[in-house]
């Protein structure tokens, strides 16, 4: 299965970076972390003096389907910068979940706890099933092609029919238009130490999407051995 990443590019400061973006309005300037400074970090944070920390900086090259990468792109304050389909036609990966989850009773968007299993009597209308495919599960006892192999049917299908319009000449910014959300994609994703916080705050919650919280969790883990003072003071409270 294709996984959701979010890997470490690089990074620029740290929570000395901060501290001295705070304390040069005094005219002073450390030039190692000290104790104290670190009680300095978290009166900032719990005073909701921000700035010093957008003075520290930190890039991912991040790998996730559409569908979470249309979620994540509305946070203005971070720089990104995606693959594009108008140049890229091949290479073309596809996410599908190990399991499916149950639709939330209580609101209109979101999962439930719940792990379906019952999946198999969904119809497929339209789609053709690979014979060899369908013998081996009915061999099984199987009566039907399986959700689990309806989702990489459903990609397959796509991957196809998008290759195919490439090869009769279509141009790749329309064909594009065939793949699902599912299409795995990537972008770099760059920005301050306190935009991230704003992002994992919103992102990293429980009534986030699974797949979305995977990319900020990653970062959360990532930003906390980078900026250990600062990412603890940001994040005080939240999580």
């Amino acid at each position: 299965m294709t996984k959701i990443t979010a890997t470490y590019v690089d990074h620029m400061g740290s929570d000395l970076s901060v501290v001295n973006a705070a304390r040069v309005s005094f005219g002073k300037k450390h030039d190692k972390f000290q104790d104290k400074d670190a009680k300095l970090i978290k009166y900032l944070a719990s005073h909701g003096h921000i700035s010093p920390f957008g003075h520290a900086f930190a890039s991912w090259h991040i790998k996730a389907p559409v569908f979470v990468a249309r979620q994540l792109v509305k946070h203005k304050f971070l720089r990104w910068n995606e693959v594009s389909r108008r140049y890229v036609d091949d290479k073309i990966f596809f996410y599908e979940p190990d399991q499916w989850r149950g639709k939330s009773d209580d609101k209109k968007q979101g999962s439930s706890d719940d792990t379906l299993s019952n999946l198999d009597g969904i119809p497929m209308y339209g789609l053709t099933v690979n014979k060899e495919v369908y013998q081996n599960r009915h061999r099984k006892g199987l009566r039907t092609i399986g959700t689990q192999h309806m989702a990489n049917l459903v990609n397959q299908k796509a991957y196809h029919l998008y290759n195919n319009m490439i090869t009769a000449g279509v141009a790749p910014e329309q064909a594009r238009m065939v793949l699902p959300q599912s299409t795995m994609t990537e972008w770099y994703w760059s920005g301050s130490l306190d935009a991230f916080a704003d992002m994992c705050r919103l992102r990293c919650a429980s009534d986030t999407q699974a797949e979305t919280q995977e990319v900020a969790w990653q970062i959360y883990h990532q930003m906390e051995d980078l900026f250990p003072v600062s990412w603890v003071a940001l994040m005080e409270d939240v999580y």
